[in-house]
């Protein structure tokens, strides 16, 4: 989320006030920039130990680059401190990886591999999930609108979950499942109303949004959805509910709101059990663990949200007099988004005054709101660094804009970058990971561009496209009218 800008000692006043100015533009802030990525002897920024000079000059910019060693250790690193840290508690954990923030089927190779499971929120995600060989029983779909198609797909590959999202989902996947002559393995996503502090955008754990069966009872008396839908599937042999799911949005640092949703939708598991005598066996209780994109952002090791939420789940259910069910956690942007960073070639550059007379660098780069739409969608912060060559210069404060055409295209809004930066050199804008190949498009009937994967392979490190770029002719293949 975008900071007020206010003055700061120092530095421009037209800067945020989180935004100090750097001792020294070359340094790579170790909360934000994984240990793949590293400076060489010459300044030039390496991942992996490839030079990012010789990355675009091979792949072109923009251009993602993963460092696979980093996704893979961060998705074992979930894995281990979650699994750890509910075994000290008597229960199970399952590691979901959220797909929506990056899938490609190499990917879903690394997670199987990694002994994750995998979350798909489409059939387009479903089918690179089993398109890159994960076991469908390790496979859950959510959506708050899914297709008969999709449902149908999933029911037929055997998935191991359907994340059922309304009273009418609940009747449609049921009629599916008879149809086919099997029985559907569903959970039921609620809304504990628990405030997020993040994005309105990426909070979805309150009652005004499109997500999940609301736990609130109506003012009139009665059952809440999320108890209806309960009592609908329990009288239905065509569906197995395993249990409750929910999720509280994304992008979120403070440990307290996913006490609470687990606090709260024990609560009603155990409302449930009495109520229909019916003992829930797991609870999924989502992702939306935050990372650093800039030094205002303090995110919380995996270890130690694990533990926090151990020991809150563990206190609740003792209050409860319950046992703990088997929990799952879908991380996504937590694994896959500090394991990239986007290159980019410099264009123009240009200098403006404001009205209190403070001037501001703005600084143009061959891609934009086409490769990351996360700006101009909520307002996401990045940083940048001058990634072919030490900086010389003094820092100036700059603002990183992409070529469309649209004055929101904005890149990064604030950062300090070297006075002598030139058109052809590269910046890299680090944790971009997630989401932003995700959500990238063709705007300005731009390519969208490649993702490229670089492995530490020992004294010789490699890289590959795991997604080609886009190319004109790929465009055009699309359009019928000539």
């Amino acid at each position: 989320m975008t900071a007020d800008p206010t003055t700061r000692t120092g530095g421009s006043p037209l800067a945020p006030q989180w935004l100090s100015v750097p001792a020294d533009l070359d340094a790579l802030d170790p909360a934000i920039w994984p240990e793949a990525f590293r400076r060489d002897a010459e300044g030039v920024l390496t991942v992996g130990g490839i030079p990012a000079t010789e990355l675009a000059e091979r792949y072109g910019t923009p251009s993602y680059v993963y460092s696979e060693d980093t996704f893979r250790a961060r998705a074992r690193e979930f894995r281990a401190a979650f699994t750890e840290a509910f075994a000290r508690i008597g229960a199970e954990v399952s590691v979901y990886y959220a797909g929506k923030s990056f899938l490609t089927t190499e990917v879903v190779r690394w997670i199987r591999e990694e002994g994750l499971n995998v979350d798909t929120s489409s059939g387009g995600e479903l089918a690179v999930a089993l398109r890159g060989g994960m076991e469908p029983a390790r496979i859950a779909l959510h959506g708050n609108n899914k297709s008969a198609a999709e449902i149908t797909r999933a029911l037929d590959n055997g998935l191991g979950r359907i994340v059922v999202d309304s009273l009418a989902e609940i009747e449609l996947v049921a009629h599916l499942a008879r149809t086919l002559g099997v029985v559907a393995p569903v959970m039921l996503r609620v809304t504990p109303g628990v405030h997020a502090s993040t994005h309105e955008f990426i909070a979805t754990a309150h009652e005004d949004q499109k997500f999940g069966l609301s736990l609130a009872v109506p003012e009139g008396g009665g059952d809440s959805p999320a108890m209806q839908a309960v009592a609908a599937c329990v009288v239905d042999p065509d569906l197995d509910l395993r249990g409750l799911h929910c999720h509280i949005g994304s992008q979120i640092f403070d440990a307290d709101g996913f006490g609470k949703a687990a606090e709260r939708v024990l609560a009603f598991m155990a409302q449930a059990d009495e109520r229909f005598g019916l003992t829930l066996p797991e609870l999924d209780l989502g992702g939306g663990y935050g990372i650093a994109y800039t030094e205002a952002d303090t995110p919380r090791p995996a270890r130690e949200i694990a533990e926090s939420l151990a020991d809150q789940v563990a206190a609740t259910a003792r209050s409860l007099h319950m046992a703990v069910p088997h929990l799952s956690i879908e991380p996504g942007r937590a694994i896959s988004g500090p394991a990239a960073c986007t290159l980019y070639t410099v264009g123009t550059l240009k200098t403006v005054t404001v009205e209190s007379g403070a001037q501001r660098r703005y600084v143009s780069v061959d891609g934009g709101m086409s490769d990351n739409a996360r700006p101009v969608l909520y307002g996401a912060d990045y940083t940048a660094v001058l990634a072919n060559r030490r900086a010389e210069g003094a820092p100036v404060l700059s603002r990183v804009v992409g070529k469309h055409c649209e004055s929101g295209d904005v890149v990064v809004r604030d950062v300090y970058l070297p006075e002598d930066l030139a058109p052809g050199d590269v910046l890299a804008v680090p944790a971009t990971g997630a989401y932003c190949w995700a959500l990238s498009s063709n705007y300005n009937w731009i390519a969208r561009p490649p993702v490229v994967a670089v492995r530490a392979a020992g004294d010789r490190p490699e890289a590959r496209l795991i997604v080609r770029g886009e190319t004109e002719d790929d465009l055009f293949a699309r359009d019928l009218g000539a």
